[in-house]
């Protein structure tokens, strides 16, 4: 299977960014560096989206509205806004309109986070502001909420926030950061201090290879192939077998453009922090203190760090012995933001989860093959769960690395399984697959979620009669 038209102009606009990036970074002026950076972006944007432009347009300027007018309520108005919006676009071809590409889907998306976050973090800078001025805390909380205020706080303008919306870094393939980050990207002391060609090549060192092996396992094996009546008289075996492979596509295409985007953030410097700062991913800085004492010493020489936009850990997908530990190594910065901007924002602690998934549920599409895909994670976790407080201290340290390999395996399979859905889109065409495997991963968790339950209920039995 060849690349389509558009991967191969999204392709093209990923590698033209990293040396746009490195010009961008050297450029002193903070407002300079800001409109080229949204000329660059504007550009990338009418090139893949064309008409459907007008969608993110649309977006940002009725976003940037509501957190001009009012500040105090403009993170739930942009919240139901973006949202709203959403139903909008992906349904506009029923009201007439041409249907949205591909390219646009994936800066809706990543404009909804930056937009959304953007009101949060206006919303929590005035409720910071109006704490300090309370003064009805001790001097230590003061002193955390003048920190926070000081290196987290922001105050954009109507051209920021418009800015920010279209700046080209992460545009296309993410990662997810904050206005916050953007800012000081901007006003960075000292940039030629900051490190970007020695943590880029590192970074990209595996990109390639990446790319190879979706090049060379797409042109083997298709999603189109899967939904003809030729694949469906396969052997089980091979039906059962094709999904390892179509997994395999699905995550080399998504490594290598997320490699490519944390590579565009070094070569502008985006997201760089002093190490001795501790940034977290998404977050920035986490050591306050460490930071104001650089500041205060203007000590930027100093060893500098990208994990705020560290955005995918490869091994950690790879190698990590359960779905759970899998999970958390993708797609980080979107992890982030869920973690940030919805779970802990939820005032009942009972429906985080549930509300938290449903929204990321809502935020990656409305296709029924998403949803089915959803649905298998729950059980999937419980079963390794119970595995594993059954089974896994009873064996020798041996017997331990054995079972975490079997739990590795099935982890492996489930994602294979897991990533049909998401492939095939449609409720019936993933029902079609999953059957002709006889739904083997459900019946395989269903197993492993009984014998787990039986043999815990037999070890309680024995604990007590004795």
């Amino acid at each position: 299977k060849n690349m389509t038209p558009d991967e191969i102009i999204y392709a093209t606009l990923l590698v033209i960014s990293l040396p746009l990036g490195h010009l961008i970074k050297k450029i002193d002026d903070a407002r300079t560096k800001q409109l080229y950076s949204s000329i660059i972006g504007v550009t990338m944007v009418a090139v893949v989206c064309k008409e459907h432009t007008l969608h993110s347009i649309t977006t940002s300027l009725v976003t940037c509205l509501i957190i001009t007018i009012s500040k105090k309520y403009c993170h739930i108005a942009t919240f139901v806004w973006c949202f709203g919006y959403l139903v909008f676009f992906r349904t506009t071809h029923y009201c007439g309109l041409p249907k949205v590409n591909g390219p646009s889907n994936a800066v809706q998306l990543l404009l909804t986070l930056k937009m959304i976050g953007l009101a949060f973090e206006v919303h929590d800078t005035i409720i910071q502001r109006k704490t300090i001025e309370g003064k009805t805390k001790n001097e230590e909380e003061e002193k955390k909420l003048q920190l926070q205020l000081e290196f987290q706080g922001v105050n954009p303008s109507f051209i920021d926030m418009i800015c920010y919306s279209y700046c080209f870094i992460g545009l296309l393939t993410g990662p997810y950061y904050r206005y916050r980050t953007y800012h000081d990207m901007l006003h960075q002391k000292n940039p030629e201090k900051v490190p970007s060609f020695e943590p880029l090549m590192k970074r990209l060192k595996f990109a390639p290879l990446y790319g190879l092996l979706f090049l060379v396992t797409s042109a083997y094996f298709s999603l189109e192939y899967m939904n003809t009546d030729d694949f469906m008289e396969k052997p089980f075996w091979y039906r059962l077998f094709y999904m390892v492979p179509m997994f395999t596509v699905f995550r080399m295409r998504m490594y290598t453009a997320w490699v490519m985007s944390e590579c565009m953030c070094m070569a502008s410097g985006l997201g760089a922090y002093p190490k001795a700062s501790k940034p977290k991913c998404g977050l920035g800085p986490s050591d306050l203190e460490a930071l104001k004492q650089i500041s205060e010493e203007g000590n930027w020489d100093c060893e500098y760090d990208y994990e705020t936009i560290h955005n995918i850990n490869e091994y950690g997908c790879e190698l990590a012995p359960t779905i759970r530990d899998g999970m958390r190594s993708w797609n980080m910065s979107v992890q982030y933001w869920l973690a940030t901007f919805i779970y802990r924002r939820v005032p009942i602690k009972a429906v985080r989860t549930s509300i938290t998934m449903l929204v990321s549920a809502f935020w990656h599409g409305i296709h029924p093959g998403y949803y089915l895909s959803f649905l298998t994670i729950p059980p999937s976790l419980m079963a390794e769960d119970i595995m594993k407080s059954t089974f896994r201290s009873k064996y020798t340290e041996r017997g331990q690395k054995i079972f975490d390999w079997c739990l590795w395996f099935y982890k492996q399979r489930s994602l294979d399984y897991m990533c049909m859905g998401f492939l095939l889109l449609g409720f019936n065409e993933t029902i079609r697959y999953w059957g002709s495997i006889y739904f083997a991963m459900h019946a395989v968790t269903g197993i492993l979620i009984i014998v787990g339950n039986v043999f815990a209920s037999t070890a309680k039995v024995e604990k007590k009669s004795d």
